[in-house]
Parts: C-alpha cells; sequence; structure tokens
C-alpha cells in the first residue's frame, strides 16, 4: 500500500508541473553512459544517443562520468550536483557495475553483496526524498566470447543485487544485462565487435595505434544499447514511456527503427593520377585506378581519389578499407568495350549465372565507400536490347542505323549477334542449365553485367555520387551488411531492359535515403532470391528504412519482389515520391517463388502520373490484369486453387497510411492466390484519384480507414473471394453509382462502416454467386 501512496503522489506531481516545463531525465552511470568529447571520437556514451527517442516535452541529463563506481560516483562530488538539483516529478535513471568491480582500486571498488547494494539503496532513498523517481539498470555487457564461440558474462554477481534491491524497493528495473547480452549472442563473435571500439591504426587521433576495447561502445553499439534502454523503459516504466517518440510508421516508436554501422575511413589519399591515370577520354585506366586502390588498402585503406576529368576505364575492383572518391567535375566512364570485361559466376535475378564482370565490384570486403560528385557511367547501351515499342519511329531508324541485329519478328534489336542468340537460349548463362565460363561466351553480350555489385559485403556507404547508363540493374548488393545509399542520384534510359535503380538482395541493416532515381524498370526494388535457390539460401533482406527518396520513371517507385524466395521483413519506407512511375508501391511475387514478405511499414508517399496501380499486392505476376480492360468482361477471372508448398509465396502484415495520389489506373489492387490469400493489410488515411478505386481478389483481414477514392469508374470498389474485410469512412466522388461490387463464393464478414451512403445510387451489388449474407453493415 505505501508504494502504491509513493506512485499515486507523484503521478500528481507530475500532472501539476508547469506547463512550460519539461519532463527530466537524470543519467548517472559509468563510461558506458558518459558523454564523450569530439577528441574521443568514435567512442560513444549510450546516453549520448538515449535523448534522440524522446518527444519534445523531455529534457535528458546525462551526468554519467568515466570510471564511476556507486562509490566514486558519490565521493567525487558528481551525485550531490544531480541531488541538489533534483525536483518532483524528475526520474533518475542508475546503471553502475563495471568499475565497482575493481577489487584493486579501493577509491572505486564496492563489494556487491554488501556496498554495491547499500549504495544503490542510498540513490534510491535520496532520489524519492525529493519526490523524484529512480529507475536500475543493470550493468551493460562486455564483449567476450570463448575459444568455441560462447558469449562469457563477466559481471558476476552484480546484476543479481541489482534485480534484487529493485525488487525489495519497488523499483522499475530495466535489465539491459539480459538485453545486450542477447544482443551481442545475436551479432555473434565477428559481428559484436562492431557494436565497440574495434579501430584501426592511424584513424582517429586519439587512438594512432588502433585499439581494441571490448567495453566502450561505437556510435553503432551505443545506438544499440540505447535502443535496448528504451525498450525496457516501454515495457517496464509506463509513466516515462508515454513520452517516447513516436516513429512516422503505425505502432512503431523511432528507437524500434533498425540502426546501420557506417564505415570511416584513414586520412591518406592516394591519387589515380600518380599511378598513370590520364583523363583524356581514351587511354584505359583500369590499371592505374586499380593499382592505387591495391595500393591504398595494403597501406591500411585510406582514400583514392578521381580528380575531375574524363577517366576512361575498364573494370574496377574495391578493397577493404577504400573510399573511393570522385570530386566534382570527374567523369568515369567505363568502356565500349565488351571485351574488356571477363566472364564471371555471380548471381542473376536470385539464382547463380555467368555473367560479365560488373564495372564496380567487390566481395567480402569490409568498411568501403564510394563518394564525392563524379558520374559513373557503365555505358549500357553496347550490352542493352532495345524494344521497337519504347522507342519512336525516329529513334528506332536512328537505332537501326547503329548497326546491330533485330529478332524474328522485327520488334527487338540487340547489339550483337552474341546478344541475340543468347536470347533466343534457355535461361542463358544460368549455371543450373549447364553455362560455364566457357561455354557462355558464345552469348557473352547477352549476359550484361549490372553497373555495381557487391557480394558479402559489410559496412558500406555510397554517398553522392552519380551511378547511370547501367548495361542491366544500376546498384545492386547481394548478402551485404550495414549498407547506407545516401544522396545518390541513379539514371538509366526510360528503355532501358532490366534497367533497376537500386536492388538490395538479402541484405541486412541498410539505408537509403536522399536518393533520386529515373529508370527503365524498378525504382528502390528489394529482393532475397527466387523460386527454390532462393529458398535454400533462406537469407531475408530485413531492417531498412528507405526514406526522403524521389523516383521519377520506372515499372515501380517502391518494389519488392518478385524474387522474394528468402523472405522480406522488418522494411520502414517514408516521405517517398513517385512521379510518373508505372506502380506506384509494387509488391508482387508468384507461384513457385515461395517465401515471406511480412512486417512491412509505409508512410507518406505522394505520388503522380501513375499509369498503373498506386499501391499493388500481386501474387500472380505476369497474369492477366483482374482490372478489366475496354472491350472485356466486368467479370474478374477465376482463378484455380493448387496444393499449397514450399513454393507458396505469403504476403502478410503490412501497415500503409498518408498516401496521396494523383492520377492511376487503379487505387489499390490486392490479388492474393486461392490457396494463400494477401492478409494483414492496413491503409489509413489515403486520397487515391484513380479510374478505378478498389479491387481485391482473395484477400484476408483487410482494413482500409479513411480513404478517399475518387475514380472516373462508377463502381468504387469491388471485392471478389475475399474475407475480414473493414472498409471503414471510405469517402468517394459524387459521380459514383455503386460504391462496392461484391463478386464470388467464398466472400464473407465484409464491413461497411462510417461510410457516406447518400452520394451512391446503391450501396451493395450482388454479383455471381455473392449473397448479402457476406455483408456485415
Amino acid at each position: 500500500m505505501k508504494f502504491i501512496s509513493r506512485l499515486a503522489f507523484l503521478l500528481i506531481l507530475t500532472a501539476f508541473r508547469p506547463a512550460d516545463d519539461k519532463l527530466r531525465i537524470f543519467l548517472i552511470g559509468d563510461s558506458t553512459i558518459a558523454d564523450k568529447r569530439p577528441f574521443d571520437a568514435p567512442e560513444t556514451g549510450w546516453g549520448m544517443v538515449f535523448p534522440t527517442f524522446f518527444n519534445e516535452a523531455v529534457e535528458v541529463q546525462n551526468h554519467a562520468v568515466n570510471g564511476r563506481s556507486t562509490k566514486s560516483f558519490r565521493t567525487l562530488g558528481h551525485w550531490k550536483t544531480v541531488q541538489t538539483n533534483l525536483r518532483p516529478g524528475d526520474w533518475v535513471l542508475i546503471q553502475f557495475g563495471h568499475n565497482d568491480q575493481k577489487a584493486d582500486d579501493t577509491t572505486r571498488f564496492a563489494a556487491a553483496q554488501t556496498d554495491y547494494r547499500k549504495n544503490l539503496i542510498r540513490y534510491i532513498e535520496e532520489t524519492r526524498a525529493k519526490g523524484a523517481n529512480p529507475v536500475l539498470i543493470t550493468p551493460v555487457m562486455r564483449r567476450k566470447f570463448d575459444e568455441a564461440g560462447q558469449f562469457v558474462d563477466q559481471h558476476g554477481e552484480y546484476p543479481g543485487v541489482v534485480k534484487a534491491v529493485a525488487k525489495q524497493y519497488r523499483v522499475p528495473l530495466i535489465d539491459l544485462h539480459s538485453s545486450s547480452r542477447e544482443a551481442l549472442v545475436q551479432h555473434g563473435v565477428e559481428g559484436s565487435k562492431a557494436l565497440f571500439m574495434h579501430l584501426p591504426t592511424k584513424m582517429y587521433p586519439k587512438f594512432p595505434d588502433g585499439k581494441e576495447d571490448n567495453t566502450h561502445f561505437s556510435p553503432y553499439g551505443a545506438a544499440v544499447m540505447a535502443s535496448l534502454v528504451a525498450d525496457g523503459i516501454r515495457q517496464n516504466v509506463s509513466s516515462l514511456a508515454t513520452f517516447l517518440k513516436a516513429s512516422p510508421f503505425a505502432g512503431k516508436y523511432a528507437y524500434e527503427l533498425p540502426h546501420v554501422a557506417e564505415p570511416a575511413f584513414r586520412k591518406d589519399t592516394f591519387n589515380i593520377v600518380r599511378y598513370g591515370a590520364v583523363p583524356d577520354g581514351v587511354t584505359n585506366n583500369a590499371r592505374a585506378i586499380n593499382d592505387a586502390i591495391e595500393q591504398c588498402a595494403r597501406a591500411g585503406g585510406g582514400t583514392v581519389l578521381i580528380p575531375k576529368g574524363f577517366w576512361l576505364t575498364g573494370p574496377i575492383a574495391l578493397k577493404s578499407g577504400v573510399n573511393l572518391h570522385t570530386q566534382a567535375g570527374a567523369l568515369v566512364q567505363f568502356s565500349r568495350n565488351t571485351a574488356d570485361f571477363p566472364l564471371v559466376k555471380t548471381t542473376w535475378e536470385g539464382v547463380e549465372a555467368i555473367r560479365a564482370q560488373a564495372p564496380i565490384s567487390g566481395t567480402d570486403l569490409d568498411n568501403i565507400g564510394i563518394t564525392g560528385q563524379g558520374v559513373f557511367d557503365g555505358a549500357g547501351e553496347v550490352w542493352r536490347p532495345v524494344k521497337k515499342s519504347k522507342l519512336t519511329a525516329s529513334q528506332w531508324a536512328n537505332l537501326l542505323k547503329s548497326g546491330g541485329l533485330l529478332d524474328a519478328e522485327k520488334t527487338t534489336w540487340y547489339p550483337t549477334e552474341r546478344a541475340l542468340k543468347g536470347a533466343s537460349a534457355k535461361r542463358g548463362g544460368v549455371i543450373a542449365e549447364g553455362y560455364t565460363l566457357q561455354n557462355t561466351e558464345d552469348i557473352k553480350e547477352f549476359v550484361r553485367p549490372n553497373l555495381l555489385v557487391l557480394t558479402r559485403c559489410k559496412r558500406v556507404l555510397l554517398e553522392n555520387v552519380t551511378f547511370q547508363n547501367s548495361p542491366a540493374w544500376c546498384l545492386h548488393p547481394v548478402l551485404c551488411e550495414h549498407i547506407t545509399l545516401r544522396n545518390l542520384t541513379i539514371r538509366n534510359p526510360w528503355y532501358a531492359q532490366n534497367g533497376d535503380g537500386i536492388d538490395l538482395e538479402s541484405c541486412r541493416n541498410g539505408l537509403v535515403e536522399g536518393c533520386t532515381l529515373d529508370v527503365g524498370d524498378d525504382g528502390i526494388c528489394i529482393k532475397s532470391g527466387k523460386d527454390e535457390e532462393g529458398r535454400k539460401r533462406g537469407i531475408p533482406t530485413e531492417n531498412i528504412v528507405v526514406h526522403n527518396n524521389t523516383v521519377f520513371h520506372g515499372h515501380g517507385g517502391f518494389v519488392i519482389g518478385s524474387e522474394m524466395s528468402g523472405g522480406v521483413r522488418n522494411l520502414f519506407v517514408s516521405n517517398c515520391n513517385f512521379l510518373g512511375t508505372d506502380v506506384g508501391l509494387r509488391f508482387k511475387t508468384a507461384r513457385g517463388r515461395g517465401g515471406v514478405v511480412e512486417k512491412i511499414y509505409v508512410s507518406d508517399i505522394n505520388m503522380t502520373n501513375i499509369p498503373g496501380e498506386a499501391i499493388l499486392f500481386d501474387m500472380y505476376y505476369m497474369a492477366k490484369d483482374p482490372v478489366p480492360q475496354a472491350g472485356e468482361s466486368n467479370e474478374l477471372p477465376t482463378i484455380e486453387a493448387k496444393p499449397l508448398n514450399d513454393g507458396t509465396p505469403q504476403f502478410r502484415d503490412f501497415h500503409i497510411r498518408n498516401v496521396v495520389c494523383q492520377g492511376a489506373e487503379t487505387g489499390i489492387l490486392i490479388r492474393g492466390l486461392p490457396e494463400m490469400a494477401i492478409k494483414d493489410i492496413d491503409i489509413e488515411n489515403a486520397v487515391l484519384q484513380a479510374n478505378a478505386g478498389l479491387v481485391c481478389v482473395e484477400a484476408d483481414n483487410i482494413r482500409l480507414k479513411n480513404v478517399t477514392l475518387l475514380t472516373k469508374a462508377k463502381t468504387v470498389m469491388t471485392v471478389q473471394n475475399s474475407k475480414n474485410l473493414t472498409l471503414d469512412g471510405i469517402r468517394y466522388a459524387d459521380n459514383a453509382d455503386l460504391l462496392l461490387r461484391l463478386l464470388g463464393d467464398r466472400s464473407k464478414n465484409i464491413r461497411l462502416l462510417n461510410t457516406d451512403k447518400t452520394k451512391a445510387k446503391k450501396d451493395v451489388e450482388f454479383g455471381g454467386q455473392a449473397t448479402a449474407s457476406m455483408l456485415s453493415k
């Protein structure tokens, strides 16, 4: 009862806090929390990141100090400063333990069961005496694994004492000891190094000889630990949890978004001119550029500088620790001679294949970058086929004059005979079809490369540069971790076959921000392997943030699939503009793919002039479009059910909000399979101007709330063989005749809520075997 009364008293004090007064959180503890000076870089206390996870009503004061224990924090006067400033309703987060263990230092040592316990109790009692609220945090883990790769706990009795004191004195507890251990184990022996201070030589002024520190955090590690503390608050400190900052995404806090470790580079600079590069547009500078990269890597890393000028080159191979930096005015033009690009084993569209070597590539690298204001041009015109239907008559005539060959139908141009031969081959270049480095030479131009391919690389930064005119996909990171794509310009001709902008395949922890794309296929695309090979690999693309990007042209603005057989999860897409893309949000798959796409969050998307669907979920990729075309029947097609197997794909758990589209063929198209419905889709706060409104086939648990469908079609929504649909607050144009057309014999539990039905002549029409019993009003 005493605890309940005290809590009620503190809540009353908080409620009467002056309106202009922020809620205050005081952090006390050791160096794992403490603020650091710029000279201490990259060391970062988690308390430096922690304030970013609260809204503007909160002030976080970090009083933690390097090297302090429960004992020395008091004896050296740090606690007195905090205690003097405390006022009713404040919060004090308390984390000590590392330095209390130092038995050989009498100024800091506090035995777990005696002095450490007593000191924690004193902090609690003295905090409460000021009307403030204590919160105990168990010591954060150090990084240690044994020879067998098993994690080793070095904290002994100290975490248990914190838990016991919290229970005895009814203090909220954040068990950072357990959650940080879980994070380290999840990262693994090697991956967990990124959380701490594992530094090379000659990179940071404070650590010229490098450092291996498994106690103090890197910026990435501090962000991870601060997130764990914030999550502990959400779970165990409800009064503080109300002040956690919301993200743009439904039901997600800011601290829950993925964190990405960025690379850092030594200051040493290697100018390609010193290695014989000549900017005359004639000299092939491949050897000079690669020599500079090699020497930079051997020296421990640094910057390879490409000055302004015209630099012709063959393939460039990146190396660990190297930042390839282009000055403004630098044009890196890749050779138009396909012989400069040898065949290599790689992947294509999610399967193992023989392809021409990518103009820029890297495999099994760590800490790499391509930065600056320069341009990389892939000379795609000597590789790509071109369809007649995508060019004007004069463009087509000029293309034919340039040489090349046409297919038998005279509708597609190929740059060489080998390219044409490959087009008629079965899955040309795919290793599973028997292609080798030798026999693929016969179709070499057909197996055109992606402009940039990074395989199994970690800590990647692509920033500010322009990538354009790729033979196929532009940027293709596969099996990469911690990849940042920032402020890039990505351009391919709008008619470019397979001219994707960005394809992240089986990648983990990524950021795509501030990029501008104008391409010939999908703009920003998420993949994870294709069919059985992708399922066997079994590595999803996950934990990706995509925001503040613009796509001017492409088959889709933001896309998942269709090669998503390894799965996709935890994607966060916000503040993007799609201007003239064929489809806005495009989620596509097909039978045979398998894989699960889930936990997809999308917010604040603007679209205009979309020829296809503003929002598309399609599990029957490349099948007949269920939207009726001119002269076709209004009945949606009946698709035969197939048995469930490993190749049955799944789309579920999508959350889309705050979408505006001016002009599309269809506002929302959802088409699942009879054997596997598209499930658990929330679309909220959208205004979609389109010819057709909602078309929903084979779906389950779909919720539209506050969605405006301004359609030219007299029927606003068509639903077929779907169940558990909630259409809440649907608004539509005055000229609509019919709000909902319900089709099929398997629809049920369709709910219309808060909808102004006075505008439509009829609310619902039942077609085929649909009946009124399927509808719940």
